[in-house]
């Protein structure tokens, strides 16, 4: 299952593993919009196989959801993904990464 995370999380510039439920996924997915991304989004509680994956990405080292794919690459949960923003860097990242154009 770690590969089939692997593989998602590599399969656009901008991906977020959240939970329907979680207020902290959606503000992420939120921010995400209003700086021009159009990640994917894959809600582990709604998908056939999400707790598997939610298992995968502990063991990749994303201890919570949501869970922030830039580049193919774990970036953080939300305090990390908010302390980005804050330091202006998460935009660079996104750019970096053709997620957005600017």
């Amino acid at each position: 299952m770690d590969r089939v995370v692997r593989e998602l999380a590599s399969k656009k510039a901008a991906v977020i593993f959240t939970k329907s439920s979680c207020c902290m996924c959606h503000s992420i997915k939120q921010l995400f919009y209003e700086l021009g991304a159009s990640p994917a989004i894959h809600e582990l509680d709604r998908e056939a196989h999400g707790r598997e994956l939610e298992w995968a990405l502990r063991s990749l080292g994303c201890p919570a959801v949501p869970a922030v794919f830039i580049g193919g690459r774990f970036v953080g949960s939300a305090k990390e993904i908010l302390s980005l923003h804050l330091d202006g860097s998460l935009k660079q990242m996104l750019i970096h990464a053709n997620a957005i154009w600017f």
